[in-house]
């Protein structure tokens, strides 16, 4: 019969300072692994590729962890791991992406994309894998919202911008929000700009996304099919008055409440 036999040799245990010096030591390694596969994903993230899109399709390449960042004032950066305390995915899922081809974005384009287009069925899987954070995937075009045209984001067809508008709260006390109109929608893009426009329910979709500076910002989108009829259409109506108040001032628009603010025009 086979036997094993294990010689025990009690250790010390280790002592605050060693400890902390093992986990600085380990720290450090991991940050110069994770600062190299940024380098490496950063050059590749723009680099074109023998890839074509195929009818109704558009091939993006992506940043997944794109958005598990933030950027001070100073340059310096943070790891901010979004997926594991929030189940919102359009606020840890990344959506800035850059078109490899498409029929009507301009190859090499920022746009931004819907949280759930970067997923494996939507993945190209055995092309150009490597260590970097960067993949390719080819997702519907309807799934494609803005893109960046110089340093202005527009939309994309079927899309115009839009801010929410507020009844503004006139009240002496502080911290009280104004109101939210529901269902309405100041329009900043397209035949329908400076427009007030009634929608669909829940047509108000925020976009949230990795601004130039490394910092998060956010913009509205709408579906708006100029010049055709869509069963996707979301604005059923303009209305004539709201939109003479916001232009007098009487009512704000914004993303949000704290945000919201008066747009005074010439009548």
């Amino acid at each position: 019969m086979n036997k094993k036999y294990f010689d025990l040799i009690e250790t010390a245990p280790l002592t605050k300072t060693q400890i902390s010096r093992i986990e600085k030591r380990n720290q450090s390694k991991l940050k110069k692994h994770s600062e190299k596969i940024r380098t490496i994903s950063l050059e590749k993230l723009k680099h074109k590729v023998e890839l074509n899109h195929t009818n109704g399709r558009v091939i993006i390449s992506i940043d997944t962890e794109g958005k598990n960042t933030h950027t001070f004032e100073n340059g310096s950066k943070i790891y901010i791991g979004r997926q594991f305390n929030n189940l919102n995915r359009r606020e840890t899922e990344p959506v800035n992406a850059y078109v490899i081809s498409a029929d009507s974005i301009p190859q090499g384009s920022e746009i931004l994309i819907h949280p759930n287009a970067v997923i494996d069925s939507n993945k190209i899987f055995g092309f150009n894998e490597d260590i970097s954070d960067i993949k390719y995937y080819s997702i519907p075009a309807h799934q494609c919202y803005l893109w960046k045209n110089e340093n202005n984001w527009q939309p994309l067809k079927g899309f115009v911008t839009a801010l929410r508008v507020f009844e503004e709260y006139k009240g002496l006390l502080l911290g009280v929000d104004h109101k939210l109109i529901p269902n309405v929608l100041y329009i900043t893009s397209g035949e329908l700009e400076g427009k007030v426009a009634h929608t669909l329910k829940a047509c108000d979709y925020e976009i949230i996304f990795m601004g130039d500076k490394g910092v998060e910002e956010r913009v509205i989108r709408c579906r708006h099919f100029e010049d055709e009829i869509n069963e996707r259409e979301e604005i059923i109506g303009i209305d004539i008055e709201m939109t003479k108040r916001v232009k007098k001032g009487d009512l704000l628009v914004g993303i949000s409440s704290s945000d919201a603010k008066n747009i005074i025009f010439e009548l």
